[in-house]
């Protein structure tokens, strides 16, 4: 433990080491769910993120006196799997070039590829970003770490804390926008003639298959429907996303407890009932942010995928005024349903020599590279007229001025 100006830092080895109520006075004013305390901790504790999987937690806090006054949560990773940022490239490189690349510090919540990550802090502290990163840097070099990692950074922190000796890899998502929708209907007729068909005629099969969709939200969700998930997403890894099975039944399990609040479940059954589906998609709600994180199904029907993972949550957004949806990791197939390239950004920090000198220029060509994909994707969205692109919580990129920060 360190001290400093009447504050203490400390290093944790788990969240669990804060009580819940301390974390989420930091976590739960924030647009994400997925730094608080719940979800990280059912990570840690059901043997999802652990030593033993390489996620090794090692959480900064700053605290004054016995008060949580803000909070960096960080993993020690001796691989690169479970983030869904790929610099399996750079660990490459670092081998190349004689120097070590494992272990790394990261920032994120495991296996959750959505953006919102940042260091927590109470209402009217100041200087934190430059407290945490000065006591990051002393504790990779002293443990002799190579670089450190914020990955989906939340926009306006990305834009604070680039300045502070950081370099920005700019990334990109999907993203549903509700652009003032009434109705799924309505939501159609913003797509060219062609694509309207073609979504009817997706949402018609799974009908012609005997199938309806429920949703089931919060306190509504069979305690069941987790363990089952758990074997849905298991059978879904096993058969496409070989290797990407990252979390434990536990972790599903554990979450109705005391996060179905935050759970939405888009049900596909027979016409026999709900309590034994046919297919589900599990989504994570937070004010008027809609997340897709994982599906699966016992049954082969034509277009069940895309109507339990994408039209029936959209119409439940619809209902219900939320503002954003993002489906979850990968698939250029989002965009034919009106979810569009959106940037993000991972944040780098690197302690060897060689990394330092050739990392971040190979950071600022890639962001070229990514920006002309970003509105390439854009340009070929099968709607009527293309809409003004929006900014997305305020996120935006210049180059020239990325260039020159660094």
């Amino acid at each position: 433990m360190a001290q400093t100006s009447g504050y203490s830092l400390r290093w944790l080895k788990g969240v669990g080491e804060v009580a819940a109520a301390e974390w989420n006075a930091l976590a739960l004013p924030l647009e994400t769910p997925f730094l608080e305390w719940e979800w990280l901790n059912h990570l840690e504790t059901s043997g999802s993120a652990m030593v033993r999987t390489g996620w090794l937690p090692r959480h900064l806090t700053l605290w004054r006196g016995d008060h949580l006054v803000a909070a960096a949560p960080l993993y020690l990773k001796g691989h690169s799997y479970g983030e869904f940022v790929f610099d399996h490239q750079w660990a490459e490189l670092a081998y190349r070039v004689g120097e070590p690349y494992y272990p790394k510090l990261v920032g994120m919540t495991p296996f959750t590829p959505a953006v919102g990550y940042r260091f927590l802090q109470a209402d009217g502290e100041t200087g934190v970003n430059e407290l945490f990163l000065e006591a990051i840097d002393q504790f990779c070099q002293q443990e002799g770490i190579s670089s450190c990692h914020f990955l989906f950074a939340d926009p306006q922190w990305s834009e604070a804390i680039q300045p502070l000796g950081c370099h920005r890899w700019l990334h990109h998502h999907y993203l549903w926008q509700n652009h003032h929708y009434q109705s799924f209907a309505d939501y159609l007729a913003h797509f060219n003639a062609n694509q309207r068909r073609n979504i009817k005629r997706e949402r018609q099969a799974v009908q012609n298959a005997g199938l309806q969709m429920h949703t089931f939200h919060g306190a509504d969700i069979p305690e069941h429907f987790l363990s089952l998930m758990y074997d849905l997403y298991s059978n879904t890894c096993d058969r496409f996303l070989w290797g990407s099975k990252y979390l434990t039944r536990q972790f599903f399990q554990n979450l109705h407890r005391d996060y179905r609040h935050r759970l939405l479940f888009s049900v596909a059954c027979t016409e026999q009932g709900a309590s034994e589906p046919v297919g589900m998609a599990f989504c994570i709600i937070k004010n008027q942010q809609l997340y897709g994180r994982y599906w699966g199904t016992w049954q082969e029907v034509d277009s069940l995928h895309f109507e339990t993972c994408y039209y029936t949550p959209i119409a439940w957004a619809i209902g219900r005024g939320v503002q954003t949806f993002d489906p979850g990791a990968g698939g250029r197939h989002k965009k034919r349903r009106g979810f569009w390239a959106t940037p993000n950004f991972s944040l780098h920090r690197f302690y060897t020599h060689r990394l330092g000198a050739i990392l971040p220029e190979y950071i600022h060509q890639t962001n070229e590279y990514t920006v002309q994909e970003v509105q390439a994707i854009n340009e070929n969205i099968p709607l009527k007229a293309t809409p003004p692109v929006t900014e997305v919580a305020g996120m935006s990129l210049s180059l020239a001025e990325e260039s020159e920060a660094e």
